[in-house]
C-alpha cells in the first residue's frame, strides 16, 4: 500500500509538472525583443524634398492573448533621432527626435509544427519630442496618429522561446511650419523589418 501511495504521488507530481509546463508554454503573455530595420518612404508637399535617414532600432513588445488566436500587442522603443535632409536645398537641414508606440490587434493562425503566422492591424501614435530644423526657423507638429499593419511569424525554438520574424507598415505624418506659416505635410510612412526572440509565459 505504501508503495502504491508513493507511486501515485510521483505520478501526480509528473502530471501536474507537465500541466504547469504546458501552461507556461501557452500562457497568456508574450514578450519579444527585436532588432528592427526602419525604412522610410519619405514624401512631402512642402517643396523641400524632405527625407529622414533609415536606421536600425531596438524594439520591445508585450502581447496578451485573449484566446489562442486573438492577441493585443504593444510595441515600444526608445526615442529615435533622425537626420532631416532636403533634396531641394541639397543638404541636411536638421534633426528630429520622436517616440512612436504602436498598439495592434493580432490574429494568430493554427499550423503544424507549432509555427504561428499572424497578421495585425492597429494604431500608431508618434510624439515628436524635439526638432532642430533650419536653425529653429522651421518646426513640426508635435503629435501624429496613423494606422499600422503587420505580418509576422513565431517559430518555436525550445521551451517557451520562439524566433520571431515581423514586418510592419506604419502611417506616420506631420505638419511642417516655417515660422508660423504652414508649409505642407511630411510623410515618413516607414516599413519596418524585424527579427528577434520571444518568450511565452
Amino acid at each position: 500500500m505504501k508503495k502504491q501511495v508513493i507511486a501515485a504521488a510521483v505520478l501526480c507530481s509528473l502530471v501536474s509538472g507537465a500541466a504547469f509546463a504546458e501552461q507556461v508554454k501557452d500562457g497568456p503573455w508574450m514578450v519579444r525583443v527585436r532588432a528592427v530595420s526602419l525604412n522610410s518612404v519619405n514624401t512631402d508637399s512642402t517643396g523641400l524634398g524632405l527625407s529622414v535617414n533609415n536606421k536600425w532600432i531596438p524594439e520591445v513588445d508585450v502581447s496578451y492573448f485573449f484566446s489562442k488566436n486573438i492577441a493585443a500587442e504593444l510595441i515600444l522603443t526608445v526615442p529615435q533621432q533622425h537626420t532631416l535632409t532636403s533634396t531641394t536645398l541639397g543638404k541636411d537641414i536638421g534633426t528630429v527626435e520622436h517616440l512612436p508606440p504602436t498598439l495592434l490587434v493580432q490574429y494568430h493562425f493554427d499550423s503544424k509544427g507549432g509555427v504561428k503566422p499572424y497578421v495585425g492591424a492597429g494604431v500608431n501614435y508618434t510624439r515628436f519630442t524635439r526638432s532642430d530644423i533650419l536653425g529653429g526657423a522651421a518646426t513640426l507638429d508635435k503629435d501624429s496618429w496613423g494606422g499600422a499593419l503587420q505580418l509576422g511569424v513565431d517559430i518555436p525554438l525550445s521551451g517557451n522561446m520562439v524566433l520571431n520574424l515581423d514586418v510592419k507598415k506604419v502611417y506616420l505624418k506631420t505638419g511642417v511650419y516655417v515660422g508660423t506659416a504652414y508649409a505642407g505635410e511630411f510623410r515618413v510612412d516607414p516599413v519596418l523589418f524585424g527579427m528577434g526572440l520571444g518568450w511565452r509565459f
